[in-house]
């Protein structure tokens, strides 16, 4: 029996955690953690037996209190706020705890696992792109306790092991090109929300998705493999690969590559992150072996230029990161509210990067002060472009 804690229960990640659980009866959970959706987190809470619930909103930790009884679930202690989270993520009997909590709000929870000597299933990359460099210590001291969820960086860690990562040349994560991965500049100019919500091979939450659709995931996941697998930006290489087949590949330095192939579906990664060294049998159907022709181009970056960002942001070191990232969770709002358009985002993430000069991300409070300097210029900025 392994027991598991799940910080973003409610969402895409949480909530594809939680058919893995179902269906494999050795993995239990003991603690859930949401933001506002006090009543999914309850229901979760009853089907799956947790003892502890963490809400971080505490208007809504206030109201699942009141309405636990109801529920069947007198015995279950609600937590509030971000220290409740916290206690979510540090729980004393939890074996491993799934990090799905988006943006900058993941970091301090993340924190808290690792302090508390916590297995983490990770897959809240905005939190390790902002917080990198205090977190890649823990990661270094026990990189088998920091199991990454991203599809193409669990695929990563899967070629690697019984390797040696003195001898990987380089790494090349796949990008399936998002929703407009075919669309010219000038079709991109006018494209919604909804269109860029139509993702062709993945099915993810609106953050994901949007970033998907700009590159800006990949920007971040360049970034966070950085700090994943202790390797030079030089090292770290995109690929766009349509059919989503081969997650990731890693090239050593006597020229043979090996890939992780599967398909497109998230619980893959998810269940290797919490099993881990296990495998769960029949997690996704496995593939066939005549799965057709699988094709391998290099990223556009004229018209996809934020992927560069990554590069630029991951070179400055300390705090630029952070900023690049809180940045694009402003952005990604404001398009989907329809404020700005869809090139709005790349241009106002570049003149947010031209003007800031980075400090060393000594603490959280400084990481915190950055985001706010991030934030503000960012709004700032789309003040003047808003439609």
């Amino acid at each position: 029996m392994r027991t598991v804690s799940i910080l973003g229960s409610t969402g895409s990640i949480g909530t594809q955690a939680l058919q893995v659980i179902r269906k494999n009866p050795d993995l239990k959970v003991l603690a859930l953690a949401a933001g506002s959706g006090w009543e999914a987190a309850l229901s979760q809470a009853k089907e799956f037996g947790a003892r502890l619930l963490a809400l971080s909103d505490e208007k809504a930790a206030a109201e699942a209190q009141q309405a636990k009884h109801s529920y069947g679930l007198s015995d279950l202690e609600i937590a509030a706020g971000a220290s409740g989270v916290q206690k979510a993520a540090s729980l004393a009997d939890a074996d491993v705890v799934l990090h799905a909590i988006p943006g900058f709000d993941g970091v301090k929870p993340l924190l808290s696992s690792l302090e508390h000597g916590k297995r983490v299933a990770f897959a809240g990359k905005e939190a390790l792109v902002s917080a990198g460099e205090l977190i890649a210590p823990y990661i270094a001291a026990n990189p088998d306790r920091f199991i990454p969820v991203d599809s193409e960086h669990s695929a990563i860690f899967q070629c690697l092991q019984g390797e040696s990562h003195k001898d990987v040349q380089e790494i090349v994560l796949t990008a399936s090109g998002g929703a407009l991965r075919d669309r010219t500049l000038e079709e991109m100019r006018e494209v919604t929300p909804e269109e860029v919500l139509r993702h062709p091979t993945w099915k993810m939450g609106k953050k994901v998705t949007v970033d998907s659709a700009t590159l800006f995931n990949k920007t971040l996941e360049v970034m966070e493999a950085h700090y994943l697998f202790g390797l030079g930006y030089d090292q770290i290489k995109v690929a766009l690969h349509r059919q989503s087949i081969v997650h990731s590949m890693v090239t050593f330095k006597d020229g043979s590559t090996k890939a992780q192939l599967a398909r497109p579906d998230m619980r893959l990664a998810i269940a290797y992150g919490l099993t881990y060294p296990d495998r769960v049998p029949g997690t996704v159907e496995s593939l066939s072996p005549y799965f057709g022709t699988l094709t391998f181009e290099e990223p556009d970056t004229a018209r996809f230029p934020s992927l560069l960002l990554g590069y630029r942001a991951g070179r400055m070191g300390g705090t630029a990161p952070c900023v690049l990232s809180a940045a694009d969770e402003v952005l990604v709002q404001e398009f989907l509210a329809r404020r700005i358009g869809f090139l709005d985002m790349y241009e106002v993430l570049s003149a947010v990067m031209e003007e800031y000069h980075p400090r060393d991300a000594s603490c959280v409070e400084v990481l915190e002060q950055e985001r706010k300097w991030a934030v503000a210029k960012t709004m700032e900025l789309v003040s003047l472009r808003r439609r």
